[in-house]
């Protein structure tokens, strides 16, 4: 799996039927998936994004996680992470999961954010969607399981 995960003042998408999913202070979490992954490689990469100390202290030093602010999440699905341009112009997706493999994935991903009680909204999976974010610092950080 693949994240790129950004901490926001406030994010929200909208989805193809119009209906809009937001949240205040927290994470916007692009999230792929890859051919190999698993529910393991799930459950790895939500615990170290809960527990990343990217919000500021009273001395302005990152050190307080997610689950410290009781922050909330917005999961936005995102196969373009696992995007290859070895080859050319045109971005080359085959590292990335097939939807039958890859929407289960992502849902479990965000009901195991769920699960420590975050507050986890989410996109429509496959689906066009518009999403909206006021990243704060910027923070921006790129997250591959591989390297976890």
């Amino acid at each position: 799996m693949r994240a790129l995960v950004q901490r926001v003042s406030r994010a929200s998408v909208r989805l193809p039927g119009g209906e809009t999913r937001a949240i205040g202070k927290g994470l916007l979490i692009y999230l792929g998936v890859g051919k190999n992954d698993t529910e393991e490689t799930a459950r790895r990469l939500s615990e170290k994004i809960i527990n990343l100390r990217i919000f500021s202290n009273a001395a302005n030093k990152f050190d307080r996680s997610l689950l410290d602010e009781k922050g909330a999440a917005l999961v936005i699905s995102q196969f373009t992470l696992f995007a290859s341009t070895k080859g050319g112009r045109r971005p080359d997706f085959t590292a990335a999961a097939a939807p039958d493999l890859a929407r289960p994935l992502y849902e479990r991903f965000t009901r195991l954010l769920c699960a420590t009680g975050v507050a986890a909204a989410s996109g429509e999976f496959g689906a066009h969607m518009e999403i909206d974010s006021v990243n704060d610092g910027p923070v921006t950080i790129w997250l591959d399981s591989d390297e976890l």
